[in-house]
């Protein structure tokens, strides 16, 4: 079975189902786990490259009002791969390449391959997406076996809380800050099952767009900067950048904790490492309870 990836998250889902030697493409963004690196890169990104959060935001703008895709398939590439199978997903085409493209693209390769569509919406909705690769690549026992670990690691989390009442703090994920966007989708479900308590997000929604006054009025304990596609080193400087800023001085001088989070390996993507991120959240809000943060996970920036 070849196998194309068109989604960072699709190719955490395959190589954790142990079925790494069947991945022949992936996109431009795909890096984890390490061994994926060698695999043909089959996307392209016509957003600028910058971590200049006004400057791709208006890009993106710039994108959608033109009608123009932000992500585009290397056509020839793929077709020369002979894939039996293609990943892709319905959520956001900030994030990866539309669906349309890929269908449309899959249609014309002979013979067609299956198209497998990922839509996880909340920590259910990505066990689910799990589960769909694993039936379509022949890998249901592996499923069982990294759907279990991964229940029993939430679950571990979630008793160890309940075991010692662990006070909830409030807290915001922020997803992009110019303009100003709290997460959606599994973030609230993250802080939640991580023992936190989201003052805006909304679980299984889209990602809002919020107001800062509104931001600073839901008082919240611990403030996550964490932009969609950063690294962690990335989120803290843009999290400095950001506290330089007199829009955000407040957090400064209200005493919140400032953390800068992994983004591309606890939040931004739809897969396995989700759980990674409960229990990184977990260890922020209860240190006492779990072990030390990871510096590579997340960083204190105040």
């Amino acid at each position: 079975m070849r196998i194309v990836s068109l989604l960072p998250a699709a190719t955490e889902i395959v190589a954790l189902l142990g079925a790494t030697d069947h991945l022949v493409g992936i996109t431009h963004e795909c890096d984890f786990p390490e061994v994926v690196r060698s695999r043909a890169r089959v996307t392209k990104s016509a957003l600028p490259d910058t971590h200049d959060p006004a400057a791709i935001d208006a890009a993106v703008s710039e994108a959608h009002e033109a009608g123009v895709a932000l992500f585009t398939l290397d056509e020839k590439r793929i077709t020369a791969l002979h894939p039996d199978v293609i990943i892709t997903q319905a959520l956001c085409e900030v994030c990866a390449v539309r669906e349309h493209d890929v269908r449309a693209l899959a249609a014309k390769l002979s013979p067609p391959p299956m198209v497998i569509t990922l839509g996880g919406e909340s920590l259910d909705g990505i066990y689910d997406d799990i589960r769909r690769v694993a039936d379509a690549i022949g890998a249901t026992d592996e499923a069982d076996e990294l759907l279990a670990g991964l229940r029993d690691r939430v679950k571990h989390v979630h008793e160890t809380l309940k075991a010692a009442q662990a006070p909830r703090p409030r807290v915001a994920l922020v997803e992009w800050t110019d303009p100003l966007y709290l997460a959606g989708h599994w973030g609230p479900e993250q802080i939640k099952r991580a023992g936190g308590l989201d003052v805006l997000g909304v679980g299984g929604q889209h990602s809002a767009r919020v107001h800062m006054d509104a931001l600073r009025a839901s008082d919240p304990d611990i403030v996550f900067f964490a932009p969609c596609g950063y690294s962690v080193e990335a989120a803290a400087t843009e999290a400095k950048r950001c506290l330089a800023l007199p829009a955000w001085r407040w957090l400064m001088e209200s005493g919140t904790q400032v953390w800068a989070i992994d983004a591309n390996g606890l939040t931004s993507r739809p897969g396995p490492r989700v759980v990674d991120g409960i229990e990184a959240m977990a260890s922020i809000f209860a240190p006492s309870l779990f072990s030390e943060i990871e510096p590579w996970h997340a960083l204190r920036v105040q």
